[in-house]
């Protein structure tokens, strides 16, 4: 009986080794696998449905200018990648590809960089689709027909109204908010049938209005910007305090507006005009860039305005850190965007005024849409001091079926971040959906709206 308790005893202790053994191989299969799941994505890298935080941070490594990589790396920022961008980068239509053909085969630009007509050499008197449709990365006037394709994809956006908050924010959350009443006027790129009378020439007209708070309201701001090279933009300014209008410098539109870290120059992603800078193409690569992922499901909707154009309505969601209740991240971290992998042309620009704040601009612009992906402004030494990043949707038709966007209009959500690096803090912009309206697009505007004069009808 000894021999056989013995026996089961020794059978028992054989049955446990071999089931530790068994477990020993199923966790060491199960770590081979993950080691190889990890080595296969970092093959791969960011496929699409992924997400990218402080685990992935290192498969983004090239894809995100080093400052934005580095939020990721620390847990600070975290977002989806997108899975259904557009392979052709959005609809635009057919007259406005069919001009675009025409454009790619009769325009150039100056010594100045201004768009001119390869035959007459003199600027013609009004341009709609794209004006450089392709470019070659060793021509040296390349720098310049990127940022002139950025703008006129924006210009046939068509006029707008767009009711915004500007928000200070630092580390432990937000200092300041500032409501902002704007209006940008466009004269080049719309649409045939919407092409306005331009007796002086004009390219666009901007005007915005501080609305809150208290300290702060009544102060505007008043932006014409001519299509001729030597005309410099007009700007002027109500202060309150001041109860009066005074013209400033173009150099002043790269300080900070209203002391925050965004500029006026930053606009919808950069709105310095070309001739002022000196530009030049440095390179071409892949980018991870903000894209509203309402506007990619389609999970988006607008509505016709009384008296013509289209309003954009938003979800009533966090858009960024700060509004996110439990949030250990970044306050400025831009929560709502997906980050969609493009290819975009790099470029540098140079102010031709040495009083302009920035030494130089460096701006990533989308290779197939010309949409803004990142603005990085450097010192006159070469430091980096601020970054940009805007959030935008590809473009898409109309309710009509006639008229289309390239931004705005389907959209569900819309942020623009401008970070101070040295100070460690940022600006951003947001659309408060609970306000409204919010974002108003080919809407009519009368040109005696931005009439100077009109500065002190806002005015306290």
């Amino acid at each position: 009986m000894r021999g056989r308790e013995l026996q089961m005893k020794r059978l028992g202790t054989l049955t446990a080794i071999v089931l530790i053994v068994s477990a020993s191989i199923a966790f060491a299969a199960d770590d081979a696998a993950t080691d190889m799941a990890k080595k296969r994505a970092a093959e791969v890298g960011l496929t699409p449905g992924m997400t990218l935080d402080q685990s992935t941070a290192a498969l983004a490594k090239g894809l995100l200018p080093p400052e934005l990589l580095a939020h990721y790396e620390k847990g600070e920022f975290v977002n989806k990648i997108a899975t259904n961008y557009p392979a052709d980068g959005g609809t635009h239509g057919p007259e406005f590809d069919a001009e675009t053909k025409r454009n790619g085969e009769k325009l150039g630009v100056d010594e100045n960089g201004t768009i001119v007509d390869k035959g007459t050499k003199k600027q013609p008197p009004y341009i709609y689709g794209t004006p450089f449709p392709t470019i070659d990365a060793k021509d040296p006037t390349a720098g310049v027909k990127v940022l002139w394709n950025h703008y006129y994809n924006y210009y046939w956006n068509g006029n707008s109204h767009n009711i915004i908050e500007l928000v200070w924010v630092s580390p432990t959350g937000v200092d300041r908010k500032a409501g902002q009443d704007v209006f940008f006027k466009y004269y080049d790129g719309l649409p045939t049938d919407l092409k306005p009378p331009n007796p002086q020439n004009l390219l666009s007209q901007f005007l915005t209005n501080t609305t809150d708070p208290q300290d702060l309201y009544g102060t505007a701001s008043l932006v014409w910007r001519y299509r001729d090279q030597k005309q410099r933009d007009g700007i002027w300014a109500y202060v309150p305090a001041l109860r009066r209008v005074r013209g400033l410098s173009p150099a002043n539109r790269s300080d900070g507006f209203l002391g925050s870290d965004m500029s006026q120059d930053d606009g919808p992603f950069f709105d310095g005009k070309p001739e002022d800078f000196t530009w030049k193409l440095v390179g071409e690569e892949d980018v991870l860039r903000q894209v509203d992922p309402y506007a990619l499901a389609k999970d988006c909707k607008i509505i016709d305005i009384p008296g013509g154009g289209w309003r954009a309505t938003f979800k009533d969601v966090p858009t960024f850190g700060y509004q996110k209740e439990g949030w250990k991240g970044s306050p400025w971290a831009l929560l709502i965007g997906n980050l969609a992998r493009r290819k975009v042309w790099i470029i540098e620009g140079v102010p031709k005024d040495r009083y302009y704040l920035y030494g130089k601009i460096e701006l990533r612009i989308d290779a197939q849409n010309w949409q803004g992906a990142y603005n990085r402004k450097f010192s006159w030494q070469g430091e980096l001091l601020n970054t940009s990043t805007m959030m935008n949707a590809p473009g898409h038709v109309m309710p009509d079926g006639k008229h289309y966007l390239s931004a705005g209009g389907c959209i569900g959500g819309a942020g623009q971040v401008a970070e101070n690096i040295k100070m460690n803090r940022a600006t951003v912009v947001r659309i408060d959906p609970k306000v409204g309206p919010t974002v108003d697009r080919h809407i009519p505007l009368d040109p005696a709206f931005f009439d100077y004069q009109t500065l002190t009808r806002f005015g306290k």
